[in-house]
C-alpha cells in the first residue's frame, strides 16, 4: 500500500490501513482539511462552493461519494460534475463561479491508485503555500464540521458541452480548415473519462470519421495508462491497419496528449506542445515556458519565431506561474501538457487537439511529415541510488561548481546547458537518489552524457 502527501494533492492505492493507502479515513480527513484551508481565505463570503469532477477509476464513485459526503457535511455546497477531465473541472470552477474545485484522479497511475488534486477559485492549482496549509491542518486534524442547520447541499451538472464550445470558441482553432481538410481520427482513451468527450470534441470539430480505441470508460485500463511509445505499441499497430490521418491518445484524466502519425510511428510526447506552439507563434508572437526536463526543442522553435524561451521549475503549478510572469503565449510540460492562456492555465487535451488539427489542416502535410519539421532530440532518462549518509544537496552543489563555465541553471535541481544538448539533475524527496534527465540529438550521445553525469557523480562520492 501506498500515501503521498504533497501540495498539490493526496494520492495513493485503495485499501489498507489508515495511513499507509488512500483509506476512506484518509479522504474524508484531506477533504476536510482543504475545505478549512478554502474557508480561511473566504471569511465573510457566506457559503462555499466547490467543484468535483472524476476520473472513470474503479474507486471513483466511492472515492466521489466520501468527498462530496464530507464537503457537505463541511459546509459547503458541492456542484458534482461527474465523471469529466481534469480540465473540464478546472473549467467549471470558473464556469460555476465556484470557490474551489477537486479532481478525483490519480492522472497516468495504474487502477489501484486514485487521488485528490485541489484547485482554487481561478481552477488552477494551489501553489506552495496553500498546499501546505492543507497538509498542516490535516496533520493536526484541525477542522469543524457544520451543524444539522449548515449542511450543504449537492447538485448535479455535466461541464462536457462547455468545455467543448469553448474549445471550439478559440480564436486560433479553426474548425473551417479541419473540415475541409476530412480527417479521419483515431482515438485511444484508455478505457477512462477521454472516451466521453475526445470523440465528441472530434465530431465538433468536423472530422470526418473518428476511430474509436479503449473508449468505455469503465476504468478497466486497457494498457499501462502513461501515453508513452512503449505502453502504445497495440494502439500503434490499430493506427497502421486504420487509413487514419493521425491517432490521439490521451490519459486517465485527459491532461496529457500523445500524438501517432499516420503510419503508426511516435510523434513523440514531448513534441505535443512543439508542434502546437510552434502553431501559436506563427499566429501571436509572444514568450513560452516549459520546464526543466523537458525537450529543448520548445526553445529552438520559440527562437526561430524571434520569440523568447524560459524555463521552470518541474510542476504544471510552476510552469503556470513562470507563464504567468513572462507573459507566455503557449507553454506547457514536455508530457504531452499543453497549457494556452487564451483558454486557461491548465494542461488541456482538448486545447491541444484542436490547436494541433489546425495546425495539421494549415500545413498541407501528413502527421509524420510535419514531425521531421522539429529539430529531432532525444532524452535519456537515468538514475542513481546513492547511500543514506551522503549529502545529496552537497552533490549538486559540487556539480553545480564544476560546470560553471557553462549555462547552469539551479531553480530546481540543477540543470546544466551545453551547445545543443543539456543534463537535468534532480533528488529525490524520499530517498537518497537522484535522477538525471539527459538530452542530445540521438539517444546514444543522450546515454552518453548521462554516464559522464553519473561516473562526475561517483567521483565526488
Amino acid at each position: 500500500m501506498a500515501l503521498i502527501k504533497s501540495i498539490s494533492g493526496i494520492r495513493g492505492t485503495i485499501g489498507g490501513n489508515p495511513g499507509e493507502g488512500l483509506s476512506p479515513l484518509d479522504i474524508v480527513k484531506f477533504t476536510a482539511a482543504y475545505l478549512t484551508c478554502i474557508k480561511e481565505g473566504k471569511k465573510g463570503y457566506g457559503k462555499l462552493k466547490i467543484v468535483v469532477g472524476r476520473d472513470a477509476r474503479i474507486s471513483g464513485e466511492m472515492v466521489n461519494a466520501l468527498v462530496t459526503g464530507t464537503l457537505i457535511g463541511m459546509g459547503a455546497d458541492v456542484v458534482n460534475i461527474g465523471l469529466a477531465s481534469t480540465p473540464t473541472t478546472e473549467l467549471a470552477v470558473v464556469g460555476e463561479n465556484a470557490d474551489g474545485g477537486i479532481i478525483l484522479t490519480a492522472s497516468h497511475n495504474p487502477k489501484q491508485w486514485n487521488a485528490l488534486k485541489l484547485l482554487n477559485e481561478k481552477g488552477e492549482f494551489l501553489n506552495d503555500a496553500e498546499g501546505k496549509k492543507v497538509l498542516e491542518i490535516a496533520e493536526n486534524e484541525s477542522f469543524v464540521f457544520a451543524n444539522v442547520d449548515d449542511l450543504g447541499k449537492i447538485s448535479e451538472k455535466d461541464f462536457t458541452d462547455e468545455h467543448i464550445q469553448l474549445v471550439l470558441d478559440l480564436e486560433l482553432v479553426d474548425v473551417e480548415a479541419i473540415r475541409n481538410a476530412k480527417f479521419r481520427v483515431a482515438v485511444d482513451a484508455v478505457n477512462s473519462v477521454g472516451g466521453t468527450i475526445v470523440p465528441k470534441i472530434l465530431k465538433a470539430l468536423g472530422v470526418v470519421e473518428v476511430i474509436e480505441i479503449n473508449c468505455e470508460p469503465t476504468g478497466q485500463f486497457a494498457h499501462t495508462p502513461e501515453p508513452i511509445p512503449e505502453n502504445l505499441v497495440e494502439t500503434a499497430a490499430i493506427v497502421r491497419a486504420s487509413n487514419v490521418d493521425v491517432c490521439f491518445v490521451v490519459d486517465p484524466d485527459v491532461d496529457r496528449l500523445a500524438i501517432i502519425n499516420e503510419d503508426g510511428s511516435m510523434f513523440n510526447e514531448e513534441y505535443t506542445l512543439v508542434a502546437v506552439a510552434d502553431y501559436v507563434l506563427s499566429h501571436t508572437k509572444g514568450n513560452t515556458v516549459s520546464n526543466l526536463s523537458s525537450s529543448r526543442a520548445l526553445r529552438d522553435v520559440t527562437e526561430m519565431h524571434g520569440c523568447t524561451y524560459t524555463a521552470s521549475a518541474v510542476g504544471e503549478v510552476n510552469v503556470t506561474t513562470m507563464m504567468k510572469a513572462t507573459n507566455a503565449v503557449i507553454g506547457g510540460e514536455g508530457n504531452g501538457g499543453v497549457i494556452y492562456p487564451a483558454s486557461h492555465y491548465g494542461r488541456d487535451s482538448m486545447v491541444g487537439i484542436g490547436l494541433f488539427l489546425s495546425h495539421l489542416a494549415h500545413s498541407g502535410l501528413k502527421c509524420s511529415e510535419l514531425r521531421a519539421k522539429y529539430p529531432e532530440y532525444t532524452i535519456s532518462k537515468n538514475k542513481i541510488e546513492l547511500t543514506p549518509e551522503i549529502d545529496v544537496d552537497g552533490i549538486l552543489l559540487k556539480m553545480k561548481e564544476k560546470y560553471k563555465n557553462e549555462q547552469v541553471n539551479d531553480i530546481d535541481g540543477v540543470r546544466i546547458d551545453f551547445d545543443k544538448e543539456w543534463v537535468h539533475l534532480r533528488k529525490s524527496n524520499t530517498e537518497p537518489i537522484i535522477r538525471i534527465y539527459s538530452e542530445s540529438k540521438s539517444a546514444e550521445r543522450a546515454n552518453a552524457l548521462a554516464e559522464k553525469i553519473i561516473a562526475d557523480i561517483k567521483g565526488f562520492c
